[in-house]
């Protein structure tokens, strides 16, 4: 199958170097790779050029953007004569050129009828700017935004399904690791298909980003897996694992500092010092590259501290005496406070950026908060917002409202913003549904009337402008 996911995964478990050309309907993108990493993307598509996301990031002013042209000049980085002139410092060039690299390649994955070129070439680097975006990453995010499209069941439905690696078993939900297990030895995902009870949709792209993972192969890749299985990239020891961050960032609400550290309440000084000292080897800031994706950068930090605490709080004996009380008088609520202070923190600094119009950057704060908290209908409702304003967002957007809806079934505003989103999608009678709930919950709502009004009378109004004006964080229960 001709996919972007498919190609991402060959060139990153073999570990290839080169530069993948991708042409569909008069849009050409370059993707260049080094040791099976993306390090470097450019594209002629409006929207996805470097000025223009950097100027929608607020990397550079409203002032240079308007004269990017005089900037453009032939062989010349757009980004390396912007730095040169010092209208923009190194670290925003960084991070906007990482985020134009993920932008271009996330939008490649709804594309199915794109023509493929890979070539090969070795030591490829990305000259001096070291910039790098570790390749499932991308293909596990691709695939959770795209719908489900046909050509996926038709490239899997007659393999024969056999286990793959397990570097990357992390990035599936406890959902999807349940499906792999279900799987029998020569088995094919159409004759399971038949005996389970599932979302169609769901079961098919679940195995894509099984397999894109490498977490399966099919019978007669053998051979080329067992190939693969010495080029997935090791951990070495003196570098970072981000799998284990995210991993341990995932526990950390539910963990005391004897069970950060992984040590018994009654552990020695030594065998406190020797555990911290362990786990700084392992999670320390300084092991993990700087041009780590933002929200990546952030779990790596969070971890250390949580670490670092735990270290301080047991290695001083007073500290340690009143942690303990604290617990024998029924657990130590202070890491609770903490994330829950520090969801807030994300979930305001998430209203700026969306009444900035920075949606992408909200969006990357908001999953910060549901990671903290996976129960503030106010969190979905912030991130839906943002979602729906970005097109490769929209089934993320869907879920995101439906996720509020259930969890404050009287807030009109949940209900509004998803019959806006497929009144946008051209799903009318979807559209009126949510907007007669809205009604029957708020039957004063104006913009639910007058929505409803509008389909009523059959016209047609586009755009998310309305929900805008919503008030969406002080529902009242009715």
């Amino acid at each position: 199958m001709e996919h972007i996911a498919v190609y991402l995964r060959d060139i990153f478990f073999n570990g290839r170097g080169g530069q993948l050309v991708i042409k569909y309907g008069g849009i050409q993108k370059f993707l260049y790779f080094n040791k099976g990493d993306l390090i470097f993307a450019k594209t002629n598509k409006p929207g996805e050029r470097l000025g223009e996301i950097l100027f929608k990031l607020g990397k550079i002013s409203e002032e240079v953007f308007s004269k990017i042209d005089q900037f453009i000049e032939p062989r010349q980085n757009l980004g390396k004569v912007l730095l040169k002139k010092g209208l923009i410092s190194e670290r925003n060039l960084s991070d906007g050129l990482l985020y134009q690299f993920r932008e271009i390649t996330l939008s490649l994955f709804p594309v199915f009828n794109a023509e493929f070129i890979f070539q090969d070439k070795k030591g490829f680097s990305d000259e001096d700017l070291n910039l790098k975006i570790t390749t499932p990453y991308l293909i596990e995010d691709g695939i959770r935004v795209m719908n489900f499209h046909p050509s996926i069941k038709s490239f899997l439905k007659d393999k024969v399904i056999v286990p793959g690696g397990k570097n990357f078993l992390n990035h599936l939900t406890e959902e999807e690791r349940q499906l792999l297990i279900k799987f029998k030895i020569s088995q094919t995902p159409t004759e399971l298909a038949t005996v389970l009870n599932i979302d169609t949709d769901f079961y098919w792209k679940s195995l894509y980003l099984a397999y894109c993972l490498n977490l399966l192969s099919f019978q007669g890749e053998e051979a080329i897996r067992e190939e693969r299985k010495g080029k997935e990239p090791p951990v070495a020891e003196t570098s970072g694992s981000l799998d284990d961050v995210i991993e341990m960032k995932e526990k950390l609400p539910s963990m005391n500092y004897y069970q950060i550290l992984n040590v018994q309440k009654g552990a020695s000084d030594d065998e406190v010092k020797k555990a911290y000292f362990h786990l700084a080897r392992k999670f320390h800031p300084d092991r993990f590259e700087r041009s780590l994706w933002t929200e990546h950068r952030q779990a790596i930090d969070e971890v250390f501290d949580q670490i670092t605490k735990a270290y301080r709080t047991l290695s001083k004996p007073e500290d340690r005496t009143a942690y303990d009380q604290k617990i024998a008088a029924g657990g130590t609520k202070e890491e609770e406070k903490d994330v829950g202070k520090k969801a807030e923190i994300r979930f305001r600094q998430a209203k700026t950026l969306f009444n900035q119009g920075r949606f992408e950057e909200a969006v990357i704060f908001l999953e910060e908060c549901l990671k903290y908290n996976k129960n503030k209908a106010n969190y979905y409702l912030l991130a839906a917002m943002c979602e729906a304003k970005i097109p490769s967002f929209y089934k993320k957007a869907e879920q995101d409202f439906l996720k509020t809806q259930e969890l404050e079934p009287w807030n009109a505003e949940a209900f509004i913003g998803l019959g806006i989103l497929y009144k946008q999608e051209g799903l009318i009678t979807k559209a009126t549904r949510q907007f007669q709930k809205a009604v029957e919950i708020d039957a004063g709502h104006a913009i639910a009337r007058k929505e409803l009004g509008l389909l009523e009378k059959g016209q047609k109004k586009t755009g998310l402008k309305g929900i805008l004006s919503m008030n969406i964080f002080g529902p009242k229960k009715k």
